[in-house]
């Protein structure tokens, strides 16, 4: 079987340069034999996440987006803004892999798992092949394509982590922002099987018809002028105190701490010139919109904004904590925490043009399935 195993491969990697360029390409790659405690993956499936985009392609500037190279080795520049160089010295002139989680077939390492098809969270996913610590994979369960276990990890571990956090946190119910998401519509899921109320922001009347398809009760529309009222009777129906949001940037945060805090004023005894005592807390766990987070002064003094990141989170809670999260992954892969795509594209089509414009725009229910070997 040596014999046959593949020495070269090819990946994708970003580079930032000091002058700021940002340069993508595909690179051939040695594909070395796997130690002793390791394996070798060929790669079959990759989602490409918001969590990705960051490391692709850093904060650039879409109007100068370029295309050269060839239709086989394709490669794609652009310019980062001066202004946003300082934040990325750390990566100067480093070719870096891409691809945060992904699934493929072991085919050669450790003996119990060649021939496994098994997911993967170790980064540089947007390959051909991947030598990765045997300890690092996740077996997919008997059936289960690499299509369905692409994304076992990211999305899935941070709904569960979310509800976690929820508990620890002496909270009872979520609010959750850009909610149409795959994500979110694994948040509806989970949040149902496990009697959580759950609050749903989005952005159009489409979305909102998505998540009540998925039985959600509480899907409301950011855009249409009654947004405020119906934010605050959904807030008083649920009891929600605690918000998880992706949008970052804006008054959203703000405007979801002031419903907490109106629902809250109205169910004080007695007045206080601070506001009610409930905490109220928001984590940002997400940047689809860059501009700066606006908070105002409706929410009274006892509230909390915060980042919140899954590998901090994982970190925290230790092994035992992440081992149960993952078999409640594993045994509601193809359900629960099922993904849709909105198409699969090979390594190459990474780099054209039409679909870098695509999926940097970040829009709600538009997510791309890398397929190496295509």
């Amino acid at each position: 079987m040596a014999d046959t195993l593949p020495t070269r491969g090819l990946e994708l990697r970003s580079t930032i340069s000091t002058d700021g360029q940002l340069t993508l390409e595909l690179v051939e790659v040695d594909v070395p034999a796997p130690a002793a405690d390791q394996v070798l993956v060929r790669l079959e499936a990759a989602p490409i996440s918001p969590s990705d985009l960051a490391l692709l392609l850093g904060p650039i500037d879409g109007s100068t987006l370029a295309a050269s190279g060839t239709k086989d080795r394709p490669v794609v520049t652009a310019r980062i803004p001066p202004q946003r160089l300082p934040a990325l010295a750390a990566r100067f002139d480093q070719s870096m892999q891409v691809g945060n989680e992904g699934a493929g077939t072991v085919i050669a390492g450790d003996p119990k798992l060649v021939g496994k098809r098994v997911s993967l969270a170790t980064g540089g996913t947007f390959a051909q092949y991947r030598i990765v610590r045997a300890r690092d994979c996740l077996v997919l369960p008997e059936g289960v394509t690499a299509r369905q276990g692409a994304a076992a990890f990211v999305n899935p571990m941070t709904v569960l982590s979310m509800l976690e956090t929820m508990r620890a946190d002496k909270h009872t119910a979520i609010v959750h922002t850009a909610a149409a998401s795959n994500l979110g519509q694994m948040l509806v899921r989970a949040t149902a099987a496990d009697k959580i109320p759950l609050v749903n922001i989005v952005r159009s009347a489409e979305q909102v018809a998505l998540l009540r398809s998925l039985g959600a009760e509480h899907v409301l529309d950011s855009t249409v002028p009654a947004f405020r009222e119906q934010l605050i009777q959904a807030v008083a129906a649920t009891g929600a105190t605690l918000a998880f949001d992706a949008i970052g940037g804006g008054a959203l945060a703000s405007q979801i701490l002031g419903a907490m805090e109106m629902v809250a004023v109205r169910q004080a005894t007695g007045y206080s010139r601070y506001g009610s005592s409930v905490h109220k807390q928001v984590y940002i766990y997400g940047r689809l919109d860059l501009r700066p987070t606006e908070l105002d002064a409706s929410a009274g003094l006892s509230w909390g904004v915060a980042g919140w990141l899954l590998p901090s989170f994982l970190a925290k809670a230790g092994m035992e904590t992440v081992v149960r999260l993952r078999a409640r992954v594993l045994a509601e892969l193809t359900t629960t925490f099922a993904s849709n795509y909105t198409a699969e594209i090979g390594l190459a089509q990474i780099l054209d043009l039409d679909t870098v414009r695509a999926y940097t725009r970040r829009a709600t229910g538009a997510k791309y399935l890398v397929t190496p070997a295509s």
